[in-house]
């Protein structure tokens, strides 16, 4: 399995309240429409004392690369851009697989605590 993962701003004009109606409610709608996706995921940059170099990051999961070439090709995908248009100044995006690396010193969150004994 692989996935999309793009990085974005919002037009500068919009207030992040905006932006953010538009992305979390609206644009979902568009992606679920794409073909051949099997996950979607959208991680909005948290507020901060200075402005990030991006509002957020997206992932879209697809089983292959052949997937992905299907699912940008129709018309389904021209909506999403068209709509992309409304909210979004940039779009950078690359194909990605993920990796789990462990953590060799950092107990996973579901172990039970030992401290004390």
């Amino acid at each position: 399995m692989l996935k999309v993962v793009a990085v974005i701003k919002a037009k500068p004009e919009l207030t992040r309240e905006e932006f953010l109606h538009f992305w979390n409610v609206e644009h979902p709608s568009y992606v679920r429409r794409l073909p051949g996706i099997l996950r979607y995921r959208q991680n909005p940059a948290i507020e901060h004392r200075k402005p990030w170099p991006y509002s957020g990051m997206a992932e879209l999961w697809f089983s292959s690369v052949a997937d992905v070439k299907a699912a940008y090709a129709g018309p389904e995908a021209r909506e999403l851009f068209d709509h992309e248009h409304h909210f979004l100044e940039s779009v950078e995006w690359f194909l990605a697989e993920e990796v789990d690396v462990p953590l060799a010193d950092v107990p996973l969150p579901d172990a039970p605590s030992t401290a004390g004994e």
